[in-house]
């Protein structure tokens, strides 16, 4: 199945309720974390004074969250589970390779555009400071893909390429955010390159 950037970017309606749940789910993960922190580092300070030990409350704090930042990290970047016996066969190129159903980072990229996008809507200056450097990373990078270039190492060149609607949308910082048909038309521009 083929996707192109102009699927992964077009606009659907969506209720608000989904919306307000997005972000109570990001304040339930803050406060889950922040919770957790707090019961660890009780457990650590007890179990510092009990054998006669002390050190600096912030230093534990930011022991604590630096492991489980790792732990966060490590999880994200770990490979599927095996499949069970009975389940499904393996998705790799040969039976019973090390490819077991393996998540495509190319989608979890493209879905982690979801929540700066939803946030742009009401934002503009989000969309400025996080959206358009993406898009603008994604035309260096087709740039240096198709023809060896970039807007940095050749300007000029990269210019006449990208043409000048797209050389302005990302030369100038949007007052507004843009309508998702404008965005589709420079993700449309890009996929030309």
């Amino acid at each position: 199945m083929s996707t192109s950037i102009d699927d992964l970017l077009s606009f659907d309606e969506e209720p608000a309720g989904e919306a307000r749940d997005a972000r109570g789910g990001w304040l339930r993960g803050l406060l889950r974390t922040l919770a957790v922190t707090a019961a660890i580092v009780v457990v650590v300070v007890v179990g510092l004074r009990a054998v006669g030990l002390q050190a600096s409350l912030w230093i534990i704090v930011a022991g604590v969250l630096a492991v489980l930042a790792v732990r966060r990290v490590t999880a994200a970047l770990s490979p599927p589970p095996p499949p069970r016996a009975g389940g499904r066969a393996p998705a790799g190129e040969e039976p019973g390779t090390w490819n077991w159903g393996a998540r495509d980072a190319l989608r979890s990229a493209i879905n982690r555009w979801q929540v700066p996008l939803d946030w742009s809507t009401s934002r503009p200056e989000r969309f400025t400071n996080v959206i358009l450097p993406r898009i603008g990373e994604l035309a260096d990078e087709r740039l240096r893909q198709k023809h060896g270039v970039t807007r940095e190492s050749d300007p000029a060149r990269a210019r006449a390429l990208l043409g000048e609607p797209l050389w302005a949308f990302l030369a100038t910082p949007a007052r507004r955010t843009p309508s998702p048909r404008n965005v589709a038309a420079i993700v449309a521009e890009l996929e030309k390159l």
